[in-house]
């Protein structure tokens, strides 16, 4: 049963960075896209960033040059690096896992979420 674990959430004054983590298990993710997505107060859960978990170039949402997403084979973790965070990056972020050969944007295509983590940042 695979399980994707997000933590590392809180509040932060703009400017400020955080870094949030997915724990992922219960399978292999080899050959598996992983992924975060966003969800703000009134709006449509929207991609943030995604790479392969076999490794390649990760795939960002055109606005998001702020943010890094990485991950640890070792610890079966997934990362996301935020810098200059902006209040209108207040959302629930969720990790997302997907049988996929591209990291995919299309949150369609993702089998499995987390229950996700809430970042808010204070003007």
């Amino acid at each position: 049963q695979v399980q994707l674990v997000e933590s590392g959430g809180g509040l932060v004054q703009a400017g400020g960075s955080l870094r949030l983590s997915c724990a992922a298990s219960g399978r292999s993710f080899r050959n598996y896209a992983l992924a975060w997505f966003r969800q703000g107060p009134g709006k449509e859960r929207e991609f943030v960033a995604a790479m392969l978990w076999n490794g390649g170039r990760p795939n960002y949402a055109n606005w998001g040059s702020r943010f890094t997403i990485s991950r640890d084979n070792a610890r079966n973790t997934l990362y996301l690096q935020m810098n200059s965070l902006k209040p209108e990056d207040t959302a629930v972020y969720y990790c997302a896992a997907a049988p996929s050969s591209f990291p995919t944007g299309d949150r369609h295509r993702y089998d499995y979420w987390g229950q996700g983590t809430q970042v808010t940042v204070s003007s």
